[in-house]
């Protein structure tokens, strides 16, 4: 999970949603502060195509660095902050163990 969100395209886009009015245009039926972004928007500020920009929209909102939201069925996009910040929390815990945070492991099959 936490490799994937580090692409620079997508950190580029956290960025660029801390202050979204000052990176996007204004829409006339959502603020793009309180409401978010459109993936059409992310697209042209990327210079990729909507299905390219809507993949790096989904993974991140799937790893709950995102938010969405539907105005008048399209789906906005803005920062969950609360998770930003305990994802945050989660790199200096592990950096200020020397990076050698206690690996999980899943349960193995059971033996009789």
């Amino acid at each position: 999970m936490l490799r994937t969100p580090a692409h620079g395209t997508r950190l580029d886009i956290l960025e660029w949603l801390k202050d979204p009015a000052a990176h996007f245009p204004p829409e006339h039926h959502a603020d793009v502060v309180a409401h978010g972004v459109r993936v059409e928007l992310v697209a042209v500020k990327l210079g990729v195509s909507r299905r390219a920009a809507g993949t790096h929209l989904d993974l991140l909102a799937r790893t709950g660095l995102l938010r969405t939201g539907i105005i008048r069925g399209r789906t906005h996009y803005r920062r969950d902050e609360v998770r930003i910040a305990e994802v945050a929390r989660m790199f200096e815990m592990g950096w200020q163990t020397g990076g050698r945070a206690t690996p999980t492991r899943a349960p193995g099959p059971r033996r009789r």
